[in-house]
């Protein structure tokens, strides 16, 4: 497995590459998903007023305010799980935790997926597909087994 950062020769405190596209995989869903939630949270008004228009002719038009708290849920949980875990797999534990939260993650954007398409909203359900093509990457690159600390779920 190639190196990116060692210290103390090649046998000791080296960063693989898997274990660094891990982490900085698992960091970009903690800030995509927590920035997210704390957008929902701090202007919940907003968002509400938004999403109420978005949905009025959609079957979810009865179920804003539950949904939008559905989903900063999610995708607060996502975040959390994501960065906590990335911050494990790099001091040495487990993946269970960034692995959770790519899990979260792909949950997440299921749900957000799935309102877009009942809104009619194609091209916001679009944009998503990206997102959810890195999650799935993400849980690739968990599922391949490499040196260092993190492979274990």
């Amino acid at each position: 497995m190639m190196d990116v950062f060692c210290e103390g020769g090649a046998t000791g405190g080296c960063l693989s590459v898997l274990l660094a596209a891990r982490a900085l995989a698992s960091v970009f869903l903690s800030v995509l998903f927590l920035q997210s939630a704390i957008d929902k949270m701090s202007d919940r008004s907003g968002n509400l007023e938004w999403l109420t228009g978005h949905f009025a002719s959609s079957p979810l038009s009865g179920v804003v305010p539950a949904m939008l708290t559905t989903v900063t849920l999610l995708e607060l949980a996502a975040g959390l799980a994501s960065g906590a875990g990335a911050v494990m797999l790099l001091a040495g534990g487990s993946a269970a935790l960034a692995i959770w939260g790519a899990l979260l993650s792909a949950v997440s954007l299921l749900a957000l997926f799935f309102g877009q398409r009942l809104a009619k909203d194609y091209e916001g359900a679009a944009v998503l597909a990206g997102y959810f093509l890195l999650v799935l990457f993400t849980l690739y690159l968990y599922s391949i087994q490499g040196p260092g600390p993190g492979v274990s779920a």
